[in-house]
């Protein structure tokens, strides 16, 4: 059944990108683009929360489900400013640093030490990363011109939020079951996004909202895809360890680099494609470690 869970997570999770980056193009901001994408999710959300046993869920699962839902909706928002400012298909190959964070975070909190063979795969993907642009005049550091777009900063920062918030997920899940965490991280993650936009908004909501009522099928798409790639992530968590999970969610940059050369006709896609290849094998030799 893990298969089947993992084809609709990766279809759902790229399709909910390509939503974002069109959306994007079109000129809604990442803050507008997040709030009406979490209304969606509340508004699906509300009716399913009858089929809760409340009385099951531990405070456990709720400062889990809280930590996890503030982390992941701070990661959404740079998520959707990093497809903004960079290509789908360098966006998505560089989901393979979140095995690198992994192992970092693990290497300052748990003093674990990658072996040699998880050294080596953080080394390729490293490699691979490079190869996603051509090379520049002037011969500087390729690594260091990767690192320097803001688009891959944000993404980065993305990643570590959602990396760090997977912990806490994973945790809630085996406390509460899949769907009520995904129902609390549906809720939770509104007024957060709310809060967000409020403190940083350049027009209010309902005006913004309002003007934009043509593209209200856009935003229920999104919301409906969202909700479908948290749930089946929340299935694949119940019953996978978090290193396979993550290691089986890689395999969707492929088609990501694909989609970005055919729907925005973005560059490289050989070059890109190679890159792909590079990093997943290794995030594949860090995570069979």
């Amino acid at each position: 059944m893990e298969l089947v869970w993992l084809v609709f997570r990766m279809l759902a999770s790229v399709s909910a990108n390509v939503f974002q980056k069109k959306m994007g193009h079109r000129g809604l901001s990442p803050l507008y683009i997040t709030l009406g994408a979490y209304l969606v999710l509340t508004l699906i959300s509300l009716p399913l929360l009858s089929l809760l046993n409340f009385d099951a869920l531990r405070s456990a699962f709720w400062v889990n489900i809280v930590l996890a839902a503030s982390l992941d909706m701070a990661g959404t928002l740079l998520l959707v400013m990093s497809l903004s400012k960079t290509d789908l298909s360098v966006f998505g190959p560089l989901n393979a640093y979140k095995v690198v964070f992994s192992a970092l975070l693990a290497l300052i909190f748990l003093g674990e030490v990658p072996s040699w063979q998880g050294g080596t795969g953080i080394f390729i993907i490293l490699l691979g990363s490079v190869m996603l642009f051509p090379p520049q005049n002037g011969g500087r550091n390729r690594l260091l011109e990767l690192l320097i777009k803001r688009g891959v900063q944000l993404r980065f920062l993305s990643i570590l939020l959602f990396s760090i918030g997977t912990l806490p997920l994973k945790n809630a899940v085996i406390i509460g079951g899949p769907l009520a965490t995904t129902l609390f991280w549906c809720l939770f993650g509104l007024p957060l996004a709310g809060l967000a936009y409020r403190l940083f908004r350049q027009q209010s909501f309902p005006v913004v909202w309002q003007a934009h009522a043509s593209r209200y099928p856009d935003f229920i798409g999104l919301g409906v895809l969202i909700f479908i790639m948290q749930m089946t992530t929340m299935m694949l968590l119940e019953g996978m360890l978090i290193a396979y999970a993550l290691a089986l969610f890689q395999l969707s940059m492929m088609l990501q680099v694909f989609l970005g050369y055919r729907l925005f006709q973005e560059q490289h896609l050989a070059r890109r494609l190679v890159a792909c290849t590079i990093m997943i094998l290794g995030c594949l030799l860090v995570l069979t470690t």
